[in-house]
């Protein structure tokens, strides 16, 4: 039970409320994100027991809800994603869309650990007045799910019509109807993604960040929480490396091959300079060579070797996600997606695993017993989250409808391939709320209707510079 008051304040029984107009905190990376909107929880309980006060959970929504409040799309963002879904995936989000905001009220969370606004290492501890740092403690996918339902419990929901997300925002839609009352969420759209972190992703995870504390200038996370202040070398490299495992052999041999910007200028003249972040390129990869030329400037470093084109793109993707995104941040959120397991803690003791994976007795019993309509996307040069992963959810799903999309990009396909992921996500929307499509659109778009898939994005891969 719930009693609204003024000022989008809900007092909550057990005496917890919810600010619904608060205002972000200052923070450098938030501003990034548009038409963000911020609520505050003034008491937390996470998974593991630590309670946290003044919780900031900071949102971005589209369209209005319906009179029955049932319309409610939730979209899950990727790891280093923000709750812009218009900024990375502009092709999905505005009316006759797979995210149709006149006839849906589509809302995105940004993650607990996420730079975003969202209660993480940037934010504020209540009891110091300095940000978290190292000391901002773990989180779980479960955790933000069960946050996130005490915001749209705030807002009014009753039903999610559906929740959709890839890669660690698959993760996060897995959860949402394990993690909330039955009925609660009537259908689930998880896109290349997996019941549990495998070995596989846990290592590449783990190289990740150890790229990062290896940076002389991480001190153990105690750095400035500024672009400037960053384990500036070590981010970089951990960004460069994730890029690989986003893509595929195929792709980069197709958009690069051994093509060099110029035989003079070698790869050392690409190295990130902390005295200068260079802006991107002007236009595509053709300008390269200027943006090499830049670098040599502010790093004053000379050598014979050649720069390769595809070196350029490495160095050019790290620039760009040391401007965005935080060391600390980016740990948090990486050892959370190792944490998941959608059997932990859900199973009898007899059911554990005892070999190298997760006893599929135990995945069956726990995916057998969501019977929430599914749609399983898999992408088949997915080296990330490979296509098996999605087979064993459609698998142990009773309700599920496993599609692939054909691409070479690799895991970052869902991003990639706008055209393909929008006509099946719409379609399985338009099966499953023939309601929302039969009722005339609403004039609520809020936004929506000017995202421009020509725009570069701060937060996914829609990016002209090198396409």
């Amino acid at each position: 039970m719930s009693v609204s008051t003024s000022h989008g304040m809900r007092i909550y029984k057990n005496k917890m409320a919810i600010d619904l107009e608060a205002r972000p905190q200052n923070n450098h990376y938030a501003s990034l994100v548009r038409n963000l909107k911020v609520a505050v929880v003034s008491n937390f309980t996470l998974e593991s027991g630590c309670q946290l006060s003044q919780v900031p959970v900071a949102y971005s929504t589209w369209g209005a809800l319906n009179e029955d409040a049932s319309n409610v799309l939730v979209v899950c963002h990727a790891l280093t994603g923000s709750s812009d879904i218009q900024d990375w995936w502009p092709s999905l989000l505005g009316p006759k869309k797979a995210l149709d905001p006149t006839r849906f009220f589509i809302i995105c969370f940004n993650l607990l650990g996420s730079p975003y606004g969202s209660a993480s290492p940037l934010t504020l501890d209540p009891l110091t007045g300095d940000p978290y740092g190292p000391t901002f403690p773990e989180t779980t996918l479960r955790d933000d799910v069960k946050i996130q339902k005490l915001v749209l419990d705030a807002l009014g929901v009753r039903q999610v019509a559906a929740v959709v997300g890839g890669s660690m925002g698959g993760q996060l839609t897995l959860e949402w109807p394990l993690c909330t009352p039955p009925g609660y969420v009537k259908t689930i759209i998880p896109i290349s993604t997996s019941a549990y972190q495998s070995a596989w992703g846990i290592s590449w995870n783990e190289s990740l960040i150890r790229c990062i504390q290896a940076d002389a200038q991480f001190h153990g996370g105690n750095y400035g929480p500024v672009p400037e202040r960053q384990p500036i070398q070590g981010l970089g490299a951990a960004r460069m490396i994730g890029m690989l495992t986003y893509r595929s052999c195929t792709s980069f041999e197709a958009r690069f091959g051994r093509r060099r910007v110029d035989s003079k200028i070698s790869t050392n003249q690409a190295t990130v300079s902390r005295q200068s972040l260079p802006s991107p390129p002007a236009s595509d990869a053709g300008d390269d060579l200027s943006e090499a030329v830049e670098l040599k400037k502010s790093t004053g470093h000379t050598a014979a070797r050649p720069l390769y084109t595809v070196q350029s793109y490495l160095h050019y993707q790290a620039d760009k996600f040391l401007k965005r995104f935080d060391a600390n941040c980016y740990i948090h959120l990486l050892r959370k997606m190792d944490a998941h397991d959608i059997t932990r803690d859900r199973t009898d003791m007899a059911l554990l695993p005892t070999q190298a994976h997760p006893d599929f007795s135990s995945l069956a019993h726990i995916l057998g017993s969501c019977t929430t309509p599914a749609l399983i996307v898999s992408i088949d040069s997915d080296i990330l989250f490979p296509p098996e992963q999605q087979d064993l959810l459609a698998t142990y799903l009773p309700d599920a409808q496993l599609v692939k999309l054909q691409s070479s990009d690799g895991h970052d396909g869902f991003l990639l391939e706008l055209a393909a992921t929008d006509q099946m996500i719409r379609s399985f929307l338009q099966q499953h709320n023939p309601a929302a499509f039969a009722a005339a659109p609403s004039d609520s778009t809020e936004g929506a209707a000017s995202a421009d898939v020509g725009l570069d994005s701060i937060f996914g891969e829609v990016d002209s510079h090198f396409q």
